[in-house]
């Protein structure tokens, strides 16, 4: 009998695609869905498929989480609040969604059987650190962000069962994440801002704020690839962490002149908010991926490819940008 993998938020953004890669490769994936950010568009192709089989629920419904996981041995978890700005005027919806939907999904795996978790943290976890390029051991920072501080609250929730229930686990600190599908962020909030008024566009920050960002595709490669190599299996505690990113970073500045260029417009900008759009936000991203790199992965496509592409995409697919605000 063949691996069977569960992924909870199979219907966002990095999930869904995801599943398609894992049900191109021949595998059986059980989807596991809210459908609050998600999309069954995003779903359409994997819903064709034999070996796909799509369940909606909650992580915060422990119950639907065993019943649907039952005979799946690999769990990628994606569900969760992945919008930081939501924090200060929704604190608890972190807490649940992230940290104790993250127990929710441990505990489904314990009563399961399960004994592999690949989870999506952030780089945000690391604060605003002087460090940088930040590598995995760097010392953390206070924690600003009260969306940074429930993923890893959930980190320390996964490398606790690991140690205590014989589970494998994968974290993978993310930056930023571009492509197809995408649903929220600066590229889609820009966007948004041209689409009211093409002749200014509002900045929260000063501009300068430096980020680094991934390609779906390669952080989706990336987190087949090192599954498969099995690196947790002799690790402290059988976890291991991994950032995941680019070796490049650009100014907010220069993202902004490459969907204006894209676009052909040229907006007149108002910056607000100083060093820092908002609350918890880290005005310099930067991981250190020699970790993830050292395993044999790269990512193929640089941040300015994937904002062409992320912009392409959005163009072709304005309901999204209608449905969603940043």
């Amino acid at each position: 009998m063949g691996i069977k993998y569960f992924v909870t938020g199979a219907a966002g953004f990095i999930g869904s695609h995801l599943v398609d890669s894992l049900l191109s490769e021949g595998r059986e994936v059980v989807g596991f869905d809210n459908f609050s950010t998600g999309y069954e568009a995003f779903l359409e192709s994997a819903r064709q498929q034999p070996t796909f089989r799509l369940v909606r629920g909650d992580v915060s419904d422990p119950g639907a989480l065993t019943q649907a996981m039952k005979g799946c041995q690999v769990v990628f978890h994606l569900a969760g609040n992945d919008n930081m700005r939501l924090g200060l005027s929704q604190p608890r919806f972190d807490l649940e969604q992230n940290t104790l939907g993250t127990f929710n999904v441990l505990e489904a795996m314990r009563a399961t059987g399960a004994k592999t978790i690949l989870f999506t943290s952030t780089g945000n976890v690391y604060g605003e650190t002087p460090m940088t390029p930040t590598p995995e051991d760097c010392p953390l920072s206070p924690q600003t962000s009260l969306y940074a501080a429930s993923k890893l609250a959930s980190e320390a929730l996964i490398e606790a069962y690991c140690a205590g229930f014989g589970i494998e686990g994968y974290i993978f600190r993310l930056v930023s994440v571009l492509g197809e599908r995408y649903t929220h962020g600066h590229v889609m909030e820009f966007y948004r801002g041209l689409l009211q008024d093409d002749s200014k566009l509002k900045v929260l920050g000063d501009g300068h704020q430096r980020k680094s960002y991934l390609n779906v595709h390669d952080c989706v490669a990336a987190m087949h690839y090192i599954l498969e190599l099995e690196t947790a299996r002799q690790a402290r505690n059988r976890v291991e962490i991994y950032n995941l990113g680019t070796t490049e970073y650009c100014e907010i500045n220069d993202s902004i002149r490459w969907i204006s260029g894209f676009l052909g417009l040229t907006p007149q900008l108002e910056y607000v908010g100083g060093p820092h759009g908002w609350i918890g936000d880290n005005p310099f991203l930067y991981l250190d991926v020699s970790k993830a790199l050292k395993t044999g992965w790269k990512p193929d496509r640089n941040i300015q490819e994937s904002i062409r592409q992320t912009v392409t995409w959005i163009c072709d697919n304005e309901w999204v940008a209608e449905k969603n605000k940043c």
